[in-house]
C-alpha cells in the first residue's frame, strides 16, 4: 500500500474563483488517482489535526518561522482574510489549513523514516516561496524547509536533501536552508522567471545549493542530462539520509504560468532517479496549474513508486 497524506480540508483554503492555486488542483489529482488500476493499493492517510500546543508542530514551525509571523497569519484569517502579497491569499480557513499542510508533511516524514519507503503529501497551500518572515508566491508556510529541519531532529538523520523540480525557483526554501550544512538544496527551474532568484552562482554557504536554470522550451532531452551529470553526483556526494522532493508539476507544456515543455510522464523518469538514490523519499506537492497535466504527472510519480515497491517484493 502506498501512503498519500491528504484531507478534504485542504480544499477549504479559498483563494478565489480566478486564482490559479485553487482547490480544483487537488480535486483533479484525487479523481485521477482513484481511476488508476492500482487505486486499491493507495493508503489514504489523514494528517494529524494541527494544534500549536502540540510540541512536534510547534517546534517544527519555530525552527523556521518567527511566532510573530505565524500569529499575523492567524489574525489575518480570523479577521476574515486578506492578502499577504498580490499573489498570496489568506481566507478565513487558510491559517488552519496551512498548519494542517505542515502536519501532513511531518506525518509523511515520520512514515518514510519508519518504513524506509516513499510517501506522497497531497496538500495545499504550497510552500517553497515562503520566506521565514513572510509568505509569497501562493505560499504561507515553508513546508519543505520546516520538514527538513524536523527530520534532522529524528534518530539516524544527519543530512537531508531537498530536490525542487517545480518550474519556479524555491527562493524561500533556499533562503531558509542555505546556511545549514546538514541540508542540501537542488532546484531545476525556468530562468529568468518568477521569482527571479536561482542563478547558477547561488551555491549556498557550504556549497550545499545547486541551481540549474532552464531555458524556456526545455524538454526531457534538456533535463535528463542534468540529472545524470549534475543532480545525481551532487546528491550522491552529499549522501542524504532523507530526500524531500518539492514536487511542483508546472513545468509541463500545458501549464499556463510557465514556458517549459515537459510531458506529465517525464516526472516518472525524475522519480526513477530519486529512487536510485534512496528509498527514504518524501514527495510533497508544490505548483502545477493545468488540471489535466498536474493530475497525470502526479499519477506518473506515484506509479513509478508503485513499480519500485513491487520490484522490492520480488527480490
Amino acid at each position: 500500500m502506498f501512503p498519500i497524506f491528504y484531507s478534504d480540508r485542504f480544499l477549504d483554503h479559498d483563494t478565489g474563483f480566478y486564482h490559479p492555486e485553487n482547490a480544483g488542483r487537488l480535486t483533479a489529482i484525487t479523481t485521477a488517482l482513484k481511476a488508476t488500476p492500482w487505486a486499491d493499493q493507495i493508503n489514504w492517510q489523514l494528517p494529524r489535526d494541527p494544534d500549536l500546543r502540540d510540541p512536534r508542530l510547534a517546534s517544527a514551525i519555530d525552527a523556521v518561522h518567527p511566532r510573530a509571523y505565524v500569529e499575523a497569519v492567524r489574525q489575518l484569517a480570523a479577521a476574515g482574510g486578506g492578502q499577504i502579497d498580490p499573489d498570496t491569499v489568506v481566507s478565513p480557513q487558510s491559517y488552519e489549513v496551512a498548519l494542517l499542510a505542515v502536519n501532513a508533511w511531518l506525518d509523511g516524514v515520520d512514515r518514510v523514516l519508519r518504513t524506509d519507503a516513499p510517501a506522497f503529501v497531497l496538500s495545499r497551500p504550497p510552500g517553497h516561496h515562503a520566506l521565514a518572515q513572510r509568505g509569497m508566491g501562493f505560499c504561507i508556510f515553508a513546508n519543505a524547509a520546516i520538514t527538513a529541519f524536523y527530520a534532522l531532529q529524528q534518530p539516524g538523520v544527519d543530512r537531508v536533501a531537498i530536490l525542487d523540480w517545480d518550474v519556479h525557483h524555491g527562493n524561500g526554501t533556499q533562503a531558509i536552508v542555505e546556511s545549514t550544512a546538514a541540508i542540501a538544496y537542488c532546484s531545476l527551474h525556468e530562468y529568468p522567471h518568477y521569482p527571479g532568484t536561482g542563478a547558477a552562482n547561488e551555491q549556498g554557504q557550504f556549497h550545499n545549493v545547486l541551481n540549474l536554470p532552464m531555458a524556456a522550451g526545455s524538454t526531457l532531452q534538456d533535463y535528463q542530462p542534468l540529472f545524470e551529470t549534475q543532480i545525481m553526483p551532487f546528491l550522491r556526494t552529499f549522501q542524504p539520509d532523507l530526500l524531500i522532493v518539492s514536487a511542483g508539476y508546472d513545468a509541463t507544456a500545458a501549464d499556463p504560468l510557465a514556458h517549459i515543455a515537459l510531458q506529465p510522464t517525464d516526472y516518472g523518469v525524475f522519480t526513477d532517479y530519486c529512487l536510485q538514490l534512496t528509498s527514504k523519499l518524501l514527495f510533497g506537492l508544490e505548483g502545477g496549474y493545468d488540471y489535466g497535466a498536474i493530475a497525470a504527472a502526479t499519477v506518473s510519480t506515484i506509479d513509478r513508486c508503485m513499480r519500485w515497491a513491487k520490484q522490492q517484493e520480488t527480490r
